[in-house]
């Protein structure tokens, strides 16, 4: 076999996956398919579970892209209303003649704050639907007793974002029975591997690097953009409502869609040779010293005056950092009561000993504060204190985010992952059904400053000196209904 066809570096590439998926396997309690990106994992999941034309709710405060594989598999998005504190599905907040429309749920876990998973669950179960978990920003996050991803009929993982390999990633399912079918589906839909492809993936770190060092970033950004390289000039890539909508008149078919699907990422559905595989596992046997130094920064941005909004008219002072320096009283997260349903088997994270049943507080975005449940089975450790969990982005909320954004460049650090508009407002009603209730995915994604946990500290300092305010909360915190 030619160099060419397979990928440099392509010896033993059949056991390398196998690998992956067996380390998967034992962190999730559940079968995983090594897959190229979440993003064809997706694709493959919904083409397996929903039918032609079947309709998906998920979240309006998401990447595009996520948008584009639900069109791409022929799909129609139903967008939900989000809770504004930390955007995830607002379950009672659905009209019930959604509800009864859905061909299926899509959680998205933002910035690895969990979806209310076991009430979605529950509610799945009940309309004979299945429920798909996007786990992009979520691998070490835990909802219920549980890891998220482990609720799911399906559920898809990035190695792209804690992991850090900027490649690969998992579609896992709850029925080992159905792991041949799936394999089978990715087998078909994969492209052959490329060695240029292969090559600008293994130098690319170097390249990083050495930009980083120079400081040449924004050339490096301006040189890519002149050359046709990045594909954003905004939050939001072009919508191109006429080409979009042949594609989707072309669907399910990812190739029609694949200028959308493939952005940022143009080698989602390509075969992984060696030389990428062999990194991956290298940065993936360092995923539980990633997710610890996540925690930890995690905890400190939670502890600032920026994270919670703060009541109307009291804007906050500037300056001091810590949980309860100098700063007005916050907005309390409203809590989320989740029913666990009796019946589903509970998996087990490796070291962690299963305990007897507890109360367990759930609340959002992240520190699980008192709004206590009973659980009926063994959950995986008792809940003595409040859980922080490994955020992949720590969301602060900023009067003037756009100020605070200046602000840490101006000290060289970048702000991403932000998804505003909402892609209701963003792809319209065309492409999407719209929100019944669209304020909370607004005020979210209008002030949601998302911070990388490991530079926690640096990020801590330049809002203290640039005088950032906290945002003000939004009107109507309480729970929809019940």
């Amino acid at each position: 076999m030619a160099t060419g066809e397979a990928g440099l570096g392509s010896t033993r590439r059949a056991s390398r996956p196998k690998r992956l998926e067996e380390t998967m396997r034992g962190r999730l309690g559940r079968e995983c398919v090594y897959v190229p990106s979440c993003r064809f994992g997706l694709f493959v999941a919904l083409r397996h579970w929903c039918p032609p034309g079947g309709r998906v709710l998920m979240s309006p405060v998401n990447d595009d892209v996520i948008l584009f594989v639900v069109l791409a598999a022929g799909l129609r998005p139903v967008q939900a209303p989000l809770n504004p504190l930390d955007a995830s599905i607002d379950v009672d907040a659905v009209p019930d003649e959604v509800w009864g429309s859905l061909s299926a749920v899509l959680t998205t876990n933002l910035y690895g704050n969990p979806d209310d998973a076991p009430r979605l669950r529950a509610k799945c179960d009940a309309l004979g639907i299945p429920l798909f978990e996007d786990g992009a920003h979520a691998i070490g996050s835990e909802v219920g007793g549980r890891p998220v991803g482990a609720w799911g009929d399906a559920s898809v993982f990035s190695l792209s974002k804690h992991v850090g390999a900027k490649a690969g990633g998992f579609l896992s399912c709850a029925d080992p029975g159905l792991l041949g079918a799936l394999e089978k589906t990715c087998e078909e839909l994969l492209l052959p591997g490329r060695l240029s492809a292969e090559l600008a993936y293994t130098v690319r770190p170097y390249a990083e690097a050495a930009v980083r060092g120079l400081r040449l970033r924004r050339a490096a950004w301006a040189t890519m953009r002149m050359l046709g390289l990045m594909e954003r000039e905004e939050i939001r890539m072009p919508l191109r409502a006429r080409e979009l909508a042949r594609a989707v008149g072309a669907a399910p078919d990812l190739t029609a869609s694949d200028s959308w699907v493939r952005v940022d990422m143009h080698d989602y559905r390509l075969r992984s040779g060696g030389l990428r595989l062999g990194r991956i596992g290298r940065k993936f046997d360092h995923l539980d010293e990633v997710l610890a130094a996540c925690r930890a920064g995690t905890e400190r941005l939670l502890s600032t005056r920026w994270a919670r909004p703060v009541p109307r008219g009291g804007a906050g002072e500037a300056g001091g950092s810590g949980a309860g320096a100098g700063r007005p009283a916050v907005i309390q997260p409203v809590g989320r009561s989740v029913a666990q349903p009796v019946g589903r088997s509970v998996a087990q994270p490796a070291g962690r000993p299963v305990t007897q049943s507890v109360t367990r507080s759930v609340s959002s975005p992240v520190a699980q504060h008192p709004v206590s449940r009973p659980v009926a089975q063994p959950v995986t450790r008792a809940l003595t204190q409040p859980v922080v969990q490994p955020l992949f982005r720590v969301p602060l909320f900023v009067a003037d985010r756009d100020a605070a954004i200046a602000a840490l460049a101006r000290r060289g650090i970048v702000v991403g992952y932000l998804y505003d508009p909402p892609l209701d407002d963003y792809a319209g009603a065309g492409f999407t059904d719209l929100s019944p209730d669209p304020e909370g995915a607004r005020w979210f994604a209008r002030h949601a400053l998302p911070v990388d946990p490991l530079r926690a500290r640096q990020v801590v300092g330049v809002l203290e000196e640039s005088g950032a305010r906290p945002a003000e909360a939004p009107g109507g915190l309480e729970p929809t209904r019940g």
